[in-house]
């Protein structure tokens, strides 16, 4: 049952929260707006992995980044016994660490079983250090520099080969690493539009991303001519934040096809990767697929065209990015000034902003939030959230619906795991915030945060300036 998020009525913010009638277990993360453990405690302030938002900020400073253990953990296993309920190949769920690639996250996902999704060398040499097997990890990218792609090739990940200028690398350098053939996949661009983001749209053919359908045939043909390469599967990735269902049913036959295609230069294809893409619940207007649904389609769809084919099934792989690490996540912020233009906006701002949530300036995303110590409050005024860069454009929400606030009180953003982290910034040299992981009332920093040294460590004066 997924949370419901109409105004704030009788004095109680418990709208925000998940039903506290269904287990964990059969909760999709992906459908709530608040991680799975929220609550609200004694004292009216809102509490997360039995933690009070508003003792944490007293300990750890703000912004900070609140991790839920249990939500991720929850969302990591339905998307593997998902899998192993609807699909009777085998099957690998690989998280997508451009989310948010830390050693704590990938560790996480690790112990449960999953892979590692990688599109940069330091997300690569990140996972390696979480103790992420080679076995499981599968390196992205649309321009992997020579360095990478020797780290690659050295830790014994598998490289999903974006381009034709990475083939021919990699036909030229993998003997001098190893003896064996080199592991490795093909990324196509299928061809599929989906309704997400201009920006976050990866399928359809005018992308940077992937083969081009077309040149498949010359691709299989050269990978037959260096033996160094084992072509082990085929990949696509249609979008991000996607809510339709039917854009995947069809990426099942355009792989499928692709890999009969491969079969007749040699190549055997083992496993194919459907990418990912779920959209989460960001908004009370928003009604994503739980995953058990999206994953029930993906291995239908792929099933219902083996079995047209007479093909034997291949490993499938999935690789959620957003939708397991997402509502995982909150922001809390400290209120500080307060700007009213009569009858036009109040501005109230936050001590953090663009720089720890870059994607409503870049996305125009949208983002609900409470604040945290005053819960059961009515809520009274229309608000304009603030960040404090020096940027006209740094607002965070522009129609907040919030209690009566004061300086101090504890604003939090719901839904800040995926790529608020991962794309936080410097900007106006603030340092970027600290994360902790909350699980049973105990909170462990995952990530420092950064100080004002840390800003200048890099920088080099000249000898002249000195």
């Amino acid at each position: 049952m997924r949370s419901t998020f109409s105004a704030q009525v009788q004095n109680t913010g418990c709208q925000y929260l998940s039903s506290p009638t269904s287990p964990l277990s059969e909760r999709s993360p992906n459908q709530e707006l608040l991680p799975l453990s929220a609550k609200v405690n004694s004292n009216d302030c809102l509490e997360i992995g039995c933690c009070d938002v508003k003792t944490l900020v007293e300990q750890f400073g703000s912004p900070l980044y609140i991790l839920d253990e249990v939500t991720l953990r929850t969302a990591c296993r339905q998307y593997r016994d998902a899998f192993a309920r609807y699909y009777t190949g085998e099957s690998l769920v690989l998280y997508a660490s451009k989310a948010w690639s830390c050693l704590a996250v990938c560790a996480i996902a690790s112990s449960e079983g999953l892979g590692i999704d990688v599109v940069s060398g330091g997300e690569l040499y990140t996972a390696i250090k979480a103790g992420v097997s080679a076995e499981k990890l599968y390196f992205h990218g649309n321009n992997k520099s020579i360095a990478e792609l020797e780290l690659a090739i050295k830790s014994g990940c598998t490289i999903v080969v974006d381009n034709w200028l990475e083939l021919q690398t990699l036909a030229d350098i993998a003997g001098t690493f190893q003896e064996q053939p080199l592991r490795i996949m093909l990324r196509l661009t299928p061809g599929i539009e989906c309704h997400t983001h201009e920006y976050i749209r990866t399928g359809h053919l005018d992308s940077k991303f992937g083969f081009d359908p077309n040149a498949l045939d010359d691709v299989f043909a050269f990978i037959s001519q260096h033996p160094i390469l084992n072509c082990i599967g085929l990949h696509a990735h249609i979008g991000s934040q996607i809510f339709e269902r039917q854009p995947h049913r069809d990426l099942a036959g355009v792989l499928v096809d692709s890999l009969n295609k491969a079969s007749r230069y040699g190549l055997r294809i083992q496993e194919l990767n459907v990418g990912g893409g779920l959209g989460i619940r960001y908004t009370e207007s928003d009604d994503p697929p739980s995953i058990d649904e999206w994953v029930k389609g993906v291995c239908e769809a792929l099933v219902a065209v083996c079995e047209e084919q007479q093909l034997p099934l291949p490993k499938l792989l999935a690789e959620p990015g957003r939708s397991l690490i997402g509502p995982a996540c909150v922001t809390a912020y400290t209120l500080g000034s307060r700007k009213i233009i009569p009858e036009m906006r109040t501005y109230l701002a936050v001590d953090g902003g663009m720089s720890d949530n870059p994607r409503p300036i870049t996305y125009q995303s949208v983002y609900r939030a409470v604040v945290a110590n005053r819960m059961s409050d009515a809520l009274t005024e229309t608000v304009t959230i603030a960040g404090k860069h020096c940027e006209s454009g740094d607002i965070l929400i522009k129609e907040a619906i919030v209690p009566q606030t004061e300086p101090g009180d504890i604003f939090v953003v719901m839904g800040t795991g995926a790529y608020n982290y991962s794309m936080a910034s410097n900007y106006n040299r603030l340092p970027r915030p600290a994360a902790v992981l909350v699980n049973e009332g105990e909170a462990q920093l995952i990530l420092e945060r950064e100080t004002y040294d840390d800003l200048i460590r890099q920088d080099r004066l000249p000898k002249r300036l000195t």
